[in-house]
């Protein structure tokens, strides 16, 4: 072999090295890649965005119910009105389950009781009612914004949503 073929073959081990650098490279990519698409945020459709809830219709007056994707409770009054409670407890964050034998949201963690129409504590360690999200009726839709979370020290009539 003349001096010039060798200088353009690669070794084995050149050619293991450029092997190793694409894989890496190609791992660092990907490992960008699902970074950039984690931290994008969820703007509709689950929890911290906009949940549509369903049709006005779907929820009859007196209802509690549950929301899983957006965990909390649509609550529709007699009247027709609407609030939605985080399924969060106010003492230290367990999930709160709506008993329907109660006819109240009671936490397995610490006993707290939570009145199911207004949502504030009847018996318990909870310092005060539950959480609330916003609600927005649209063309007979109910959506529930749970990217923003109210804390509330008690119960008013403003706090309900009428469509």
């Amino acid at each position: 072999m003349t001096e010039k073929q060798n200088k353009t073959k690669l070794s084995r081990q050149q050619f293991l090295g450029i092997i190793w650098l694409g894989a890496l490279a190609t791992l660092l990519g990907e490992v960008i890649a699902g970074l950039f698409v984690f931290i994008q945020p969820n703007l509709e459709g689950g929890f911290g965005g906009l949940v549509n809830a369903g049709k006005v219709e779907e929820f009859h007056p007196g209802s509690v119910s549950l929301v899983q994707s957006g965990r909390f409770y649509l609550v529709r009054y007699e009247d027709g009105g609407f609030i939605a409670y985080w399924q969060r407890c106010t003492h230290l964050g367990c999930s709160v389950p709506y008993e329907e034998d109660l006819a109240a949201f009671r936490c397995p963690c610490h006993g707290t009781v939570f009145n199911e129409h207004t949502g504030e504590v009847t018996s318990g360690p909870a310092p005060r009612p539950m959480d609330t999200f916003p609600i927005e009726i649209r063309e007979g839709e109910v959506y529930v914004d749970t990217g923003s979370p109210q804390q509330r020290t008690k119960f008013s009539g403003d706090q309900v949503k009428y469509a």
